[in-house]
């Protein structure tokens, strides 16, 4: 592997770790402090599988954007479709700022479906650059369902 290959493949796994990160800080402080308090669904999965859970998301995230990058310049669309995974990568981290950092659940249920719908988008777009690139943020896309679920059932035990 090359030295270029090496350096755009370590910055495409790196940012969303970042993203993930970032949102990480928002989330530590309030767990103990107030998501530990609300009522919460019974299916709630316990605690500990959130961080592997989006660990492995955002490594597949990083992949399929690399894998998408090094399309340029064979394929059209590429600079439109990371542009809008940048733009999805900022919603996935706003909604741990907006649920955790700010402690409004119906704010980041709001924000959950706009960040669906950027996933969505950028599925979409990453599986006509390359298929594996699009398959490979299927489990995300389940998962942002599941928090959305997860999401509104939270706020909707307290309202």
């Amino acid at each position: 592997m090359s030295k270029k290959t090496l350096i755009s493949l370590s910055i495409s796994l790196g940012l969303p770790q970042l993203a993930g990160g970032i949102g990480a800080i928002a989330t530590r402080r309030s767990i103990p402090e107030w998501y530990e308090t609300l009522e919460k669904p019974s299916w709630r999965p316990p605690r500990w599988v959130f961080g592997p859970v989006w660990t492995i998301l955002y490594a597949l995230m990083g992949l399929a954007s690399w894998m998408v990058w090094r399309s340029r310049p064979k394929r059209r669309g590429v600079d439109l479709a990371l542009a809008i995974y940048s733009i999805h990568l900022a919603a996935n981290t706003m909604w741990s700022v907006i649920f955790f950092g700010f402690r409004r659940p119906g704010a980041a249920l709001v924000e959950i479906v706009l960040l669906y719908r950027l996933v969505v988008e950028v599925t979409v777009r990453f599986w006509r650059i390359r298929p594996l690139a699009g398959m490979m943020l299927l489990p995300y896309l389940a998962w942002i369902k599941f928090a959305a679920a997860l999401n509104a059932a939270i706020w909707w035990k307290n309202r």
